[in-house]
């Protein structure tokens, strides 16, 4: 079993930045992916960004157009999303999630076996 643990969510003026980490705990060495994904009210659960957790190639949500980065730290087994230029449309909750392999793709929820309990990001106008 793997369980993640999200940070980092807070209250953040348009334009701003944050940094949510993901710390994952258990049994990490069955982690080949690690994503975001998002959640604002009233709307479905959608990628955000995701990365093998060995590092390489790095995929993003059309809307991120340059302005996040995923990276882990795999000594301190956690996850980033590093988010700037934020917006009032990147409201949301965010959740952390992991895979033992992208089979069904990056994008699919139902990818990932692990998920963490959400942070919130809440951006003002």
């Amino acid at each position: 079993q793997v369980q993640l643990v999200e940070s980092g969510g807070g209250l953040v003026q348009a334009g701003g930045s944050l940094r949510l980490s993901c710390a994952a705990s258990g049994d990490t060495f069955i982690i080949y992916a690690v994503s975001w994904f998002r959640q604002a009210p009233g709307r479905e659960r959608e990628f955000v960004a995701g990365m093998p957790w060995s590092g390489g190639r790095t995929y993003y949500g059309d809307f991120v157009k340059g302005r996040f980065t995923i990276s882990r730290d795999n000594a301190k087994n956690i996850g980033y999303l590093q988010m700037g230029s934020l917006k009032p449309e990147d409201t949301a909750v965010y959740y952390c999630a992991a895979a033992p392999n992208v089979l069904r793709g990056w994008t699919t929820e139902s990818t990932y076996n692990y998920w963490g309990q959400g942070t919130q990001v809440t951006v003002s106008s």
